[in-house]
């Protein structure tokens, strides 16, 4: 096993079956730029308004939101507080 000190995957040539990795392409919005994906929310988020499918939080619906995820946020894996 000397020889395969610099390996990371299952085989040196990346994948299981011997054949060299493929680079992934980037696909969807990974494959677009930040500006061009935010125009695109921006008008999804425009056509829901306008058809009325839109939720807007009321206060106390943000309120609960906002400490449900406080609480997960300060707790450990196993589910008791930190502390």
């Amino acid at each position: 096993m000397a020889n395969d000190e610099n390996q990371t995957g299952p085989s040196a040539s990346g994948t299981s079956n011997g054949a060299p990795a493929k680079p992934r392409s980037r696909r969807g919005f990974a494959g677009m730029d930040a500006a061009q994906v935010r125009a695109l929310a921006s008008r999804g988020g425009k056509a829901a308004h306008e058809q009325g499918t839109a939720h807007e939080f009321t206060s106390e619906e943000a309120r609960a939101a906002g400490r449900k995820g406080g609480l997960a946020s300060h707790r450990t894996r196993d589910g008791k507080p930190q502390g």
